[in-house]
């Protein structure tokens, strides 16, 4: 069993946590809901209530096994907190099993880790990550190395399949 650290805040886009978190779950794996400090729940783009577990100051990469950010408004709050951006950077640093989908990969432009990696993300994000030095396809799901990418909510159920399968 893996530990899976989710990082998240109000306005994500709620089938992106609900989704990928249900299919790992569903696979054995151990799920982690963080955001910012001191805040029991927060709330999807739809309404979605989700549970955080922990704060980001209260964890650690090192921590866990994997890495899951979901899309939505969420990526762009939390990559201006250096903290996320931190955590975001340790794992790509430790080449651990890391995942995002539509606007997540934001926040791999703010570590400035992109230059030659094989992505892809929402529509409005892929410029910003080919001026970063990304190499950005136009698929449901683009696997490079441990970094999996994901376009929408339409590629969920391929996302979630790569993902679940990276982790067994």
């Amino acid at each position: 069993m893996s530990k899976v650290a989710v990082i998240v805040t109000d306005l994500v886009e709620d089938v992106e946590y609900t989704s990928p978190v249900e299919a790992l779950q569903q696979a054995g794996q151990q799920v982690v809901t963080i955001s910012f400090d001191g805040k029991n729940e927060l709330t999807g783009k739809h309404g979605t209530k989700i549970k955080v577990n922990q704060g980001i100051s209260e964890v650690k990469p090192e921590d866990f096994d994997a890495l899951l950010i979901p899309g939505g408004f969420s990526p762009d709050q939390l990559r201006a907190d250096e903290k996320f951006v931190d955590f975001v950077k340790a794992f790509l640093l430790a080449d651990k099993p890391t995942f995002a989908i539509c606007h997540g990969p934001q926040l791999f432009i703010q570590t400035g880790l992109v230059k030659d990696r094989v992505m892809t993300a929402f529509k409005t994000v892929k410029p910003d990550l080919y001026y970063a030095g990304a190499r950005v396809k136009d698929q449901p799901v683009v696997i490079d190395d441990q970094l999996i990418t994901s376009r929408t909510p339409d590629d969920l159920p391929d996302f979630n399949k790569a993902i679940v399968a990276a982790l067994e």
